[in-house]
């Protein structure tokens, strides 16, 4: 009995152990992906703080001064962006779910599908506002 026993828990864990070996083998999940987006993006909040304030003070009346607001202003619209989306986010997943790769119901899969597609497009905001602030800084 002991032996049948033992032989049923490590054919378990051999099973759990080849699932998650086709796991990684697999690639990252979507939900991998989509943190990863946001960990790529996230450390450039600083930056973009930074060029706000390095905008700010070039902000006045002038044709230039006018750039440096628009600048400005498409920064501070990329921060309340990568703020809201973390907060949505947030809302619709969990920390199993997040992080420990906890199987999602058919409609949070539907909604991963469009947290993607917005991380996606909030890491081209954050970069080409990030860039177009540089370049007119540089001139």
């Amino acid at each position: 009995m002991k032996k049948a026993l033992t032989l049923i828990v490590a054919l378990a864990l051999m099973g759990i152990s080849c699932k998650e070996k086709e796991k990684t083998a697999e690639g990252p999940t979507q939900m991998e992906q989509v943190m990863a987006i946001h960990d790529e993006v996230m450390p450039k909040m600083g930056k973009l703080g930074k060029l706000v304030g390095e905008l700010k003070s070039k902000v006045d009346t002038t044709e230039m001064g006018l750039k440096y607001e628009s600048s400005m202003k498409e920064l501070q619209d990329a921060n309340t962006s990568m703020m809201d989306w973390m907060v949505n986010f947030g809302n619709r997943f969990d920390s199993a779910e997040i992080l420990d790769g906890k199987e999602l119901t058919e409609q949070k899969q539907q909604w991963l599908n469009e947290e993607e597609l917005k991380v996606k497009a909030l890491k081209e905001q954050i970069n080409s506002s990030i860039a177009k602030a540089e370049a007119l800084l540089a001139n």
